[in-house]
Order: C-alpha cells, then sequence, then structure tokens
C-alpha cells in the first residue's frame, strides 16, 4: 500500500471554538498516540486528509514539525449532514509492526436463480497484519450460491502475512431466500367468496 504523505502541525488550543477556527481553514484536528508516549494533539490539511482516507486503511506518513512517523486512521469523525473532516484519531505504527484493522469485503459473481438475498453479515473483516502491508480489502466469490448457504472467515483466502482477527467459523457472508408472499389466484378468491 503506497504512503500518503501529509505535514501536520502540533496545536495548543482545544475546544469547539478552536476546532471551528482550526476547520474554517480548511485544516482538521487530530490526536496522534500509540507506542506508549503521550498523545499529541495535531492539525492537518483538510483536503490532503479527505483524499488519504478514499483509501481504507491508508498509511500515513506524518512530517511531525521535521520528525517523520507513520501512521494509520482508528477514528474518524464526519458532519452528519454536509460529510466533511471534523476531528481523526491517528495511531503511530512501525514498519514491520502488526496491526489489528478491519478490511472491507467485496463480492464477485451472481447468485444462483430464484431471487436469493445475499447478507453482509460482517461488511469489514477484522485481520492482523503488517503496518505497511495492510491489503485494501478482500473479494469474494458468490457465484452460484444457493438458499442457505453461508461463507465463513476461514473460507476467505488472505494474502500471505495476513491473519484473521475474529473466529474462524465466523459468518460474513449468507444467501437467504426472498419470502415473497404470492398473490391468490382470482379463480381462489371467487370460489372462498361462495364459500361464505
Amino acid at each position: 500500500m503506497p504512503e500518503v504523505k501529509l505535514a501536520a502541525e502540533t496545536r495548543t488550543e482545544f475546544g469547539k471554538g478552536a476546532a471551528r477556527r482550526i476547520r474554517r481553514d480548511d485544516k482538521v484536528p487530530g490526536v496522534v498516540y500509540g507506542h506508549g508516549g503521550d498523545p499529541v494533539h495535531i492539525t492537518l490539511p483538510g483536503h490532503d486528509l479527505l483524499m488519504a482516507l478514499r483509501t481504507p486503511n491508508v498509511l500515513i506518513a506524518l512530517d511531525l514539525n521535521g520528525k517523520k512517523e507513520l501512521a494509520i486512521p482508528k477514528a474518524v469523525q464526519r458532519d452528519a449532514i454536509k460529510g466533511f473532516l471534523e476531528h481523526v484519531d491517528l495511531l503511530l505504527v512501525k514498519r514491520g509492526e502488526k496491526v489489528s484493522v478491519e478490511i472491507p469485503v467485496h463480492t464477485e459473481g451472481e447468485l444462483a436463480p430464484g431471487g436469493n438475498l445475499l447478507e453482509h453479515v460482517l461488511n469489514a473483516l477484522p485481520v492482523e497484519a503488517e503496518a505497511t502491508h495492510i491489503p485494501e480489502s478482500v473479494t469474494v466469490s458468490i457465484e452460484g450460491l444457493e438458499s442457505g448457504a453461508s461463507i465463513l472467515a476461514k473460507d476467505i483466502a488472505l494474502p500471505s502475512g495476513v491473519a484473521l482477527g475474529v473466529e474462524e467459523d465466523a459468518v460474513v457472508l449468507q444467501v437467504l431466500s426472498a419470502q415473497a408472499e404470492e398473490a391468490p389466484a382470482e379463480g381462489a378468491e371467487e370460489a372462498e367468496v361462495e364459500e361464505v
């Protein structure tokens, strides 16, 4: 996964008023923590951070007051209506270090005919991976699956160096039968009326 370089500045102002001023300048307040150090309050460039966060579990190369650090996003707060970034928590990582993350699950193929429905029990699969080699997603084939079929976590092929962060028997996807109620035929309705 490529690294995204972002320049961060430490901040000393806190609270809602300070956060509003930061966002007015097209920046995002955030916190960097990890490796046993004290949390560092920072500001990040808003547009660059927004573009970086389009990639799940993006690896961010931070330039923090001249010091180079690697971090991954752990919590992102967005405005519920407008969708702009309000705050971000970043976790410091090192090359070779294993981290626990969730990666999106994508599907390919078509279910067996019959109007079945695919339920994503887990939209994202918890895994452990090296911080610099986190897969962007996993793809699962659902070709020809029939009602009642399910795909377990252990059935998903993961890249080398990536381990499941959830029980092997955890259901990730399952196929449900569509339970649409059939309308009674016209003749049947008339027969019922005559009986009454």
